[in-house]
């Protein structure tokens, strides 16, 4: 079987939007910009890529209340494509990363880890918690997981 893990370091390009669905599960999505330098014939040259990333249940509600505009992150999950018709009418193509793990990157800054605290059904708690410089765990359930089971975080 192939796998289809990803790994990104990049900015965000917008904060991060929070929606629940009609059962309440919360989803967050954010853009990630990922520069890249590379000379050729001696010369610097700049490319930089963007990305949609979508984090589900309570990582994304972590996200939402963690992170902004302008920060520097580590995202890791999986591609995923998407079909979807437009206004017009016209069918349309999205690849984008559904995210199992985020984490502020430490290579320019430092960070506040707050770990949420755990329910009674085994759930990390609250609405995300914290302030928007600490970093939430997650503890994924039988939904967010596929694996299934219970994980610590840390």
């Amino acid at each position: 079987m192939a796998d289809n893990n990803i790994t990104l370091v990049g900015n965000l390009t917008r904060d991060p939007e929070l929606r629940f669905t009609t059962t309440g599960k919360g989803v967050a999505s954010f853009g990630l910009a990922v520069g890249r330098r590379f000379q050729v014939n001696g010369e610097w040259q700049e490319q930089t890529s963007y990305f949609n990333i979508t984090a589900w249940g309570q990582l994304g509600e972590n996200a939402s209340a963690t992170l902004s505009k302008g920060m520097r992150c580590v995202v890791s999950g999986r591609l995923e494509q998407r079909e979807f018709t437009n206004r017009e009418g016209e069918k349309r193509t999205a690849i984008e990363i559904v995210a199992d793990e985020i984490g502020p990157s430490l290579k320019w800054a430092t960070a506040q880890v707050e770990r949420n605290p755990r329910d009674a059904g085994g759930q990390g708690g609250g609405q995300g918690g914290g302030n928007s410089r600490s970093q939430g765990g997650q503890t994924p359930s039988g939904d967010d997981n596929p694996f299934g089971g219970e994980e610590e975080p840390f």
